[in-house]
């Protein structure tokens, strides 16, 4: 199964990227040959910052993000997304890249299921 999760909110403050990234990982477990693709947009883009340190007992969106790319999945940046919020590629954390609306129009097309936090 090809599955794209869409992340808009910001990565902390509120739990909707949290809970997109547990159903990643979950879909992940239960199907080791899924194809996972995150693309991140809007406020969501910061939950790829590299260098994130969250308190004890915290989670911490790098780090599971960083679960998806070790799952063989790919996590995609907003282009226009991260221009807006001062971010560059070096602000990004390994595994993740700079994306554009074409790539996420693509990925739509080819995921048998899309998911929207």
């Amino acid at each position: 199964m090809k599955a794209l999760f869409v992340l808009n909110d910001p990565p902390y403050g509120t739990e909707r990227c949290y809970n997109g990234l547990r159903l990643a990982h979950a879909l992940l477990k239960n199907d080791p040959s899924a194809e996972i693709t995150v693309f991140l947009m809007a406020d969501a883009v910061v939950a790829a910052h590299k260098g994130q340190k969250t308190p004890d007992g915290y989670y911490n969106m790098e780090r599971m993000l960083k679960r998806v790319v070790i799952g063989k999945g790919q996590v995609l940046l907003c282009g226009t997304c991260m221009d807006a919020r001062g971010m560059t590629s070096e602000d990004v954390m390994e595994g993740a890249r700079r994306s554009s609306m074409d790539e996420l129009a693509t990925a739509t097309v080819s995921a048998d299921k899309v998911f929207v936090f």
